[in-house]
């Protein structure tokens, strides 16, 4: 008798195991930023790569018709792909690009930066990754298309494309 029940409660135990586990098959464990387009950006504070001054997003956006945010890092392969792309669009625009420099060394950043040109009219430090996610992001390279009043007009998730490049123009002329 003791030992029918010690079987039936194991029986129990990985029936209940199995039942969760099959569960959990059907949700669902990504991450989903939250939507941003339309939507006012979250003001935030940042130290700037070179300088090391602390700069406001608000005084930073608010003095241009319109800003691009692109969160980048110099171990991120795509970033590399697409800095040639952004060095272009800075030298066909005068649109504001701020870099957002995401969980990156100091000195890797600079070396990254030194290599292949800067398109940023300003770069700014998120160490820990903070700001990025406040602004919706969940990888990099993404960036954030916005005008003066602080409003996300486009996102772009992965590497800018040529596309993405002429969507943007469009948008700003």
């Amino acid at each position: 008798m003791k030992k029918n029940i010690f079987y039936l409660s194991v029986l129990l135990f990985f029936t209940f195991i199995f039942t969760i586990f099959y569960l959990g098959l059907d949700k669902s464990n990504f991450y989903k930023p939250k939507e941003v387009k339309n939507k006012n950006l979250e003001e935030f504070t940042s130290t700037e790569l070179f300088s090391n001054k602390q700069f406001s997003s608000k005084y930073i956006i608010e003095n241009n018709n319109f800003t691009l945010i692109n969160i980048w890092s110099s171990w991120c392969a795509p970033c590399r792909s697409e800095h040639a792309i952004l060095m272009n669009l800075s030298k066909k625009t005068d649109l504001n690009i701020i870099g957002l420099n995401y969980k990156d060394k100091k000195n890797n950043a600079i070396k990254f930066l030194d290599e292949l040109g800067n398109p940023y009219s300003k770069n700014l430090i998120d160490a820990d990754g903070t700001i990025s996610i406040s602004l919706g992001a969940y990888g990099v390279p993404e960036s954030f298309l916005l005008n003066n009043k602080s409003i996300v007009i486009r996102k772009y998730i992965g590497p800018l494309t040529s596309d993405n490049i002429s969507e943007i123009i469009k948008i700003i002329q």
